[in-house]
């Protein structure tokens, strides 16, 4: 039985925030962030005092968890925000307003999966990225079950008809699989 100890183990925040092509001033959503706030936190110190990240999640216990980490860490530019990804309009962010999009273990959680990508994808503005983040559909001891993996050809079919264009393919992790895309 494989031991994994912490999130790094399994994701590393500063690799895949690399890979979402993340600068300074830039505004950022993790959509589906979760209780630690993995990503929200090396992402506000990427984009700086300039830049603002939306940690948003449908667990207000989640947010919760972020906001007293921000409070106790003294972060400005992060801004938690309760949302239902799986209805188009419902995360309170302007229109194509953001410059990344993330969505990282997010897709294998709902039945709904396009509608993420719909919501995701308006967020955007022309030229923003979304980066997806999935579980490899492989056998493992740990992680969601295989029939709630998401096939890596079914997004991209997905992300197509919405209006993006695969930018990069890679490696996000030994059990994971990224995906970057540019909303045309």
């Amino acid at each position: 039985m494989a031991t994994i100890t912490g999130g790094n183990a399994l994701l590393d925040p500063n690799y895949i925030l690399e890979k979402a092509k993340l600068g300074e001033g830039m505004r950022v959503a993790d959509l589906g962030c979760g209780t630690s706030g993995h990503f929200v936190f090396p992402a506000a110190r990427i984009v700086g005092k300039k830049g603002k990240v939306f940690a948003v999640d449908i667990l207000k216990t989640a947010l919760e968890n972020i906001n007293r980490r921000v409070k106790v860490d003294n972060f400005e530019n992060i801004e938690t925000i309760w949302s239902n990804l799986e209805i188009f309009g419902a995360a309170k962010i302007e229109s194509s307003s953001l410059d990344v999009a993330m969505l990282i273990n997010t897709l294998y959680q709902s039945n709904k999966r396009g509608d993420i990508l719909r919501e995701a994808v308006r967020l955007l503005k022309k030229g923003g990225n979304l980066l997806v983040v999935e579980w490899r559909n492989i056998s493992l001891p740990f992680g969601p079950p295989a029939s709630e993996r998401v096939d890596q050809e079914l997004i991209k079919t997905m992300a197509r008809k919405l209006g993006t264009e695969i930018k990069e393919e890679f490696n996000a992790g030994q059990y994971h699989y990224g995906m970057l895309f540019v909303k045309m």
